[in-house]
């Protein structure tokens, strides 16, 4: 079940400068098929893709796989991939302790491998009314299990924090590198 966001949240929404309507003259200029974080929306913007994703543990085991996923695309951020939950394998990750909040989709909880507590990923399991056709999909944190697009390694995005996945096809600067705080 869904919720609308409480209105502290709809005035911090509206506190942001960059919003993706105009490109800031330190982003680096897209080449042929590329895209710059810095023409992304916010509020977010749900793009599906259908580009073969793979996530795999430290020892090779694979542990969600889909050629179905939705990419959040927020200004300054690379995307998030998020895939249905049907696409993790089964006893693959478990809820862990802990848990965030996103202005945009709400309140997450966080997924490790079996037998540890740190986690690899995170859902919305009842998200804002936006997020809510993708309540319960999983992203994860490409600085701590292997992921792919199409066969190409994803690069972790900065700051320990953020998940967003960095591709060749994404350029920045990216949110959480030295000095992006208030982003």
């Amino acid at each position: 079940m869904s919720t609308s966001p409480p209105q502290w949240i709809r005035r911090a929404r509206e506190q942001w400068s960059n919003r993706g309507t105009s490109r800031p003259s330190f982003a680096e200029e897209p080449g042929p098929g590329q895209e710059s974080v810095w023409d992304y929306p916010r509020p977010p913007a749900l793009d599906p893709d259908a580009r073969h994703i793979e996530v795999r543990d430290g020892e090779d085991v694979l542990v969600a796989a889909s050629d179905r996923s939705v990419r959040v695309l927020e200004t300054s951020h690379p995307p998030a991939f998020y895939l249905p939950p049907e696409s993790v394998q089964t006893g693959m990750l478990t809820a862990t302790s802990g848990q965030s909040h996103c202005e945009w989709k709400g309140r997450a909880e966080y997924l490790a491998l079996p037998g540890s507590p740190d986690p690899v990923g995170w859902r919305y399991p009842a998200p804002y009314e936006e997020f809510e056709p993708y309540a319960g999909w999983v992203s994860f944190y490409p600085d701590r299990v292997r992921c792919t697009v199409d066969g190409e390694a994803v690069r972790p995005q900065a700051g320990g924090f953020y998940g967003g996945w960095i591709t060749d096809d994404v350029v920045g600067p990216f949110k959480g590198e030295p000095g992006t705080q208030g982003w």
